[in-house]
């Protein structure tokens, strides 16, 4: 069972990377939810080990509770968990915390990513990136963490998740985003990661 990666970001949450290599109905068996209803089958095992994570961090958690709010965001009904799932084929990663909202997004490389920065980032944030592909997942990796963790649909990411601080040192990042739509707006740091086969941001406050 490939566990890749297993930490505390800070006092009150985990987090799990897992690579996937089982088939879809060792997921299943685990997790005992239907995934019928997704036609996708590399959708359907994303889903299901999402949800095996879950469990690999919180034994006890409630994956039959999980419903999502107004705003489309996957949440339990009384908060006592907050959580966040991303999947990047063949990964998955989640966490999980006692306290606040969290995010996270992993994100495999793709060469295709060079040519999009600018639907997501604004000329200022390109520099950050120097047109170097790792980074500019490095910062899409950050929003959609930012995005996750902030709960709202109608999200321009370069209107509404401008990036104010950018750091890196040994393939470790700090990144700061505003999040506008939060009134009053909100500073969010973020830590990300590069691995050898992908990117990873995490937003937990």
């Amino acid at each position: 069972m490939p566990l890749f990666k297993e930490w505390n970001p800070n006092l009150h949450s985990l987090a799990a990377i897992w690579h996937i290599t089982e088939q879809e109905e060792f997921f299943a068996n685990h997790v005992l939810l239907s995934s019928q209803h997704i036609n996708s089958a590399k959708r359907r095992i994303e889903f299901l080990a999402g949800r095996f994570l879950l469990r690999q961090l919180h034994k006890d958690f409630p994956l039959h509770s999980i419903i999502t709010d107004d705003q489309d965001k996957p949440q339990l009904p009384n908060k006592t968990l907050h959580f966040s799932i991303s999947h990047s084929y063949p990964y998955v990663a989640c966490i999980i915390s006692t306290q606040s909202s969290v995010g996270i997004d992993i994100q495999c490389w793709h060469k295709s990513i060079l040519a999009l920065q600018q639907k997501f980032l604004s000329p200022n944030e390109q520099q950050y990136c120097a047109n170097d592909p790792k980074k500019i997942t490095v910062a899409w990796c950050s929003k959609e963490a930012a995005y996750k963790y902030q709960g709202s649909r109608g999200v321009d990411f370069i209107k509404h998740l401008p990036i104010t601080h950018w750091q890196e040192a040994n393939d470790q990042f700090d990144i700061s985003i505003k999040l506008t739509l939060i009134k009053p707006a909100e500073h969010l740091g973020l830590k990300s990661f590069v691995f050898e086969h992908f990117a990873l941001s995490i937003a937990s406050a």
